[in-house]
């Protein structure tokens, strides 16, 4: 790969909106100047950026839109990005400095919650932030120190070496979401390749209000997990994508037997503890009261949420398309 790459940034959208609008002038202000920005809308459009071409494709799904960047992109390394994210001025200088070992097909970096975001916005990233909520995978949503390698990582700031991704034909699926699942399974299990989490490129992500988008879309990623721990089991067979089922079961059955057995809400007791020391250092860091009961809430909402649509995901036979 050459000492500077050229990067083709991908941002697969159903229309030019405010947020592509927020999103382009970073990119355009990027330390990094050996790029190209690529927008795959449904429709034309008359807008026009520097260092852009803008590319309808009729309607079709995310992962189809990024599979186009094969046929129109020019760059050694694909750098995707949704529509709702804009990049650090650095995001790039970190991400392609990876590439620099062999065996690195991939790089991800962390989503941050953009500070202007809403309070119904910030009381989702916190979900995704807190031990609670992210659980093992808050690492996608803060910047952790170190740098490490992962074997699953979602597409909103998720890069690829051209050549790579042109073996693995793109990411030969229309699951949306999921389709990062599949093609991060394709180079680690399928190529032995190594994708690396870079704690350095950051870009930040606008999040869904609390609670009907945000529970939308947790809905929609657990029915996906709960679908592929059958599909693909080597990434999403693990037992931390279980627990929030299991705290569902547990909390239908605790509402059926703690007449006869209270000593069965002791496990609540301390959930409910736990949840009330998140909202507390919620408070004590945002100075919040609002945000703090509303994260609280959001938490638990994603808990059971979450686990009867992987429950659902688990028992449906396919998923549609």
């Amino acid at each position: 790969m050459n000492d500077i790459p050229f990067v083709s940034i991908i941002i697969p959208v159903r229309e030019i909106n405010d947020y592509i609008r927020e999103s382009i002038p970073y990119i355009l202000n990027l330390d990094y100047k050996n790029f190209e920005v690529l927008i795959f809308p449904d429709g034309d459009s008359h807008e026009v950026f520097d260092k852009t071409r803008i590319i309808p494709t009729g309607k079709m799904g995310p992962a189809e839109k990024r599979d186009m960047a094969l046929k129109y992109a020019k760059g050694e390394i694909f750098a995707f990005l949704d529509d709702d994210a804009y990049p650090e001025r650095d995001w790039l200088d970190h991400v392609v400095n990876n590439f620099n070992e062999p065996d690195v097909a991939a790089v991800g970096g962390p989503a941050v919650t953009p500070e202007d975001d809403s309070i119904a916005q910030k009381a989702s990233g916190l979900v995704f932030e807190s031990l609670m909520g992210g659980g093992n995978n808050r690492y996608r949503y803060i910047p952790c120190k170190d740098k490490f390698d992962v074997d699953d990582f979602p597409t909103v700031n998720f890069s690829i070496c051209r050549d790579v991704f042109e073996e693995l034909a793109g990411f030969d699926t229309v699951y949306w979401p999921g389709e990062d699942t599949k093609l991060c399974l394709d180079i680690v299990h399928g190529l032995g390749k190594r994708i690396v989490y870079e704690p350095k490129a950051v870009v930040y992500h606008h999040r869904r209000k609390v609670f009907r988008q945000h529970l939308k879309q947790i809905s929609s990623y657990a029915l996906h997990r709960g679908y592929f721990v059958k599909k693909y089991p080597e990434t999403s067979l693990r037992i931390g994508y279980f627990i929030p089922s299991m705290f569902l079961v547990y909390l239908v059955t605790s509402l059926f037997l703690f007449f006869w057995y209270p000593i069965i809400l002791a496990p609540m007791g301390l959930y409910v503890i736990l949840l009330g020391l998140t909202m507390g250092n919620t408070v004590y860091r945002y100075g919040n009261l609002g945000l703090g009961l509303l994260t609280g809430m959001s938490i638990f909402l994603t808990h059971v949420f979450y686990g009867f649509y992987f429950l659902k995901g688990i028992a449906a036979r396919r998923l549609e398309r």
